[in-house]
């Protein structure tokens, strides 16, 4: 069915409306980290990058970003691992309680994010635990595992269990069969997961909040910023927060288009 230019025409003006919607508050942002003034106001009399300097020598910065990356980092590893095998066990195999594991494996995506970070606040303060960066790790796990297995399960749905039934046939071991059938052909999947639980543990706030303890991620420092002490500082390291993500995000796509490239050549 072929679409008139009118139409077309509609629909392109529509993703444009809503793209500028969506990325609009980004500018203004980007705009507030370059001026001089301590408030954004427009039109911006003055201009400075003076702000982002002050972000990359901040010792305050550097730590927060640390913590950050070293929570996002852990949770990103672990949820690919347990997200891989949980997303086999969700849609490769049939099982006695499969369905039942299908639907309790699912449940903490639904809870709100300030609940579950709450009730884990209180069970670590009642065995003892005292809250830290590495308490956090394990909250953002409870919510972020979930995801990635059911964004793996996707891709295993997909996936065709005659291609490892013929490796077995001619020979090939279990290992064998897992490395190089089931693990590359379920890859995409893990990759995404992987970018997914990265972003996703890189900016949470209410379960940081919740369960950090004395430590703080950049979304507690940045929200602790815009309600008592605001400065420039503020926007400058929240829009190198969106570049460092847009980067992330632009070579989980080129990297597997490279390497395809480089394998067709060769």
């Amino acid at each position: 069915m072929k679409t008139s230019p009118f139409l077309r025409g509609v629909l392109l003006v529509y993703g444009l409306l809503v793209i500028a919607w969506l990325y609009l508050p980004l500018v203004s942002v980007t705009f507030a980290s370059i001026s001089k003034a301590r408030y954004l106001t427009f039109p911006i009399r003055s201009y400075s990058t003076q702000w982002y300097a002050r972000a990359i020598e901040s010792d305050t910065v550097s730590d927060i970003v640390f913590t950050s990356l070293k929570v996002a980092v852990i949770v990103t590893i672990i949820s690919m691992i347990v997200g891989f095998f949980g997303a086999l066990a969700f849609a490769r195999y049939n099982w006695r309680f499969r369905k039942l594991y299908q639907k309790l494996i699912l449940l903490p995506i639904f809870f709100p994010q300030t609940v579950l970070g709450l009730a884990l606040l209180m069970w670590f303060n009642s065995v003892g635990i005292i809250p830290s960066w590495k308490t956090a790790v394990v909250a953002h796990l409870v919510w972020i595992t979930p995801i990635a297995t059911l964004i793996i399960a996707i891709r295993a749905y997909s996936f065709d269990a005659a291609l490892e039934e013929a490796a077995r046939d001619m020979g090939a071991s279990t290992w064998v069969t897992f490395r190089e059938i089931t693990l590359p052909l379920l890859m995409p999947g893990i990759v995404s997961a992987g970018l997914f639980a990265f972003l996703l543990s890189w900016g949470n706030f209410p379960l940081s909040l919740f369960t950090t303890g004395a430590d703080s991620t950049l979304p507690e420092w940045l929200y602790a910023k815009m309600v008592s002490g605001y400065s420039p500082l503020v926007p400058t390291v929240g829009v190198l927060s969106i570049i460092a993500s847009l980067f992330l995000v632009t070579a989980a796509v080129l990297v597997p288009w490279l390497m395809r490239s480089a394998r067709r050549k060769g």
